[in-house]
């Protein structure tokens, strides 16, 4: 373990924070993974302490001599987003400010809402439902911190997230796919055949660790490497044929069943209000990212090929 002046230290276990523990660690750095339950993550040489991050004196104590803070966090389902991550994302740029790490943040795409072409770190902010808004607020703030020169920030915006870590809660791909490797029928909420990036959450991981140590990074948010898009139904036909399972099958929910559910399932009305992502091409370009930092996506097909193993083996069917 390298002296604390290496310090790198974790908001958030999920899987994102999960593989970039084991990057940094794998790498020789002391990382330190911070969260509610404070659970022993079992990776080598990374440390794991229970606390409560939205307590800014109690998180800038854990931070305090860290070189870099990566926020990873995910504080619940969307329904408690606008509860939760106000005083969680002001906590942790704070602790940032106070102990003069740099800010990585892993984020997502929503802030730019409805698109009619790639997204790059270039593309306007323009959300289009109230969780865009906060993920949007969330960097001007923090933009608004560096470009005082109270810290140093930085943000990665992935797509939906792939990979055999990914948990079928997370994301409703993994929903799908859960069904898909089972032999069921894929239910789906949104238009199967429309172009839209997937990002592998080992991509994150290795950006993230990048960007935390590389200043040309910093006051800047960057689109996370990913592959070419494909269709719902491209991918959930990929998965299928790596463990010889059946052809999918996939039914879409009728839009006005979706708007009906939504009037009274709070859940569902969160989701309805993302689905544009799926309704129409979406898609990143992360090639800036991958050409300023050398950082290419992990290739399709062996992707897939975990990925399918792993969520196989979950869903309790054999592979060949």
């Amino acid at each position: 373990m390298t002296a604390t002046a290496d310090l790198h230290v974790i908001v958030g276990a999920g899987p994102v924070g999960v593989a970039l523990a084991t990057r940094l660690a794998g790498e020789g750095h002391h990382v330190r993974v911070l969260t509610r339950s404070g659970r022993d993550l079992k990776v080598p040489e990374v440390e794991s302490i229970a606390v409560d991050a939205s307590d800014i004196a109690a998180l800038t104590s854990r931070v305090t001599g860290a070189s870099v803070l990566y926020n990873c966090a995910n504080p619940g389902s969307y329904t408690q987003w606008e509860k939760l991550w106000p005083p969680l994302a002001a906590s942790i740029l704070s602790a940032a400010e106070r102990s003069g790490a740099v800010l990585a943040t892993a984020s997502n795409l929503y802030g730019y809402g409805r698109v009619d072409a790639p997204m790059t770190r270039r593309t306007p902010l323009r959300p289009c439902d109230h969780k865009g808004a906060l993920r949007a607020r969330m960097w001007q703030q923090a933009l608004a911190a560096h470009e005082s020169g109270r810290v140093r920030v930085t943000e990665l915006r992935s797509s939906d997230y792939i990979g055999p870590t990914l948990p079928v809660s997370s994301g409703l791909l993994a929903r799908y796919a859960d069904a898909t490797l089972q032999g069921r029928t894929a239910t789906v909420f949104a238009d199967p055949d429309q172009p839209h990036t997937w990002t592998a959450i080992d991509d994150v991981a290795a950006t993230l660790a990048v960007l935390g140590r590389d200043e040309r990074a910093w006051g800047s948010a960057w689109i996370a490497p990913s592959n070419p898009p494909a269709t719902v139904r491209e991918v959930l036909r990929g998965l299928a044929e790596q463990i010889g399972a059946v052809e999918p099958r996939v039914r879409q929910v009728p839009g006005w069943l979706l708007r009906t559910g939504a009037i009274t399932i709070p859940l569902l009305r969160e989701v309805s209000g993302v689905l544009y992502q799926f309704d129409a091409p979406f898609i990143a370009d992360g090639s800036e990212t991958s050409d300023v930092f050398g950082i290419a996506p992990s290739p399709w097909h062996p992707l897939l090929a975990e990925t399918a193993r792993a969520w196989a083996e979950r869903a309790g069917k054999p592979t060949r």
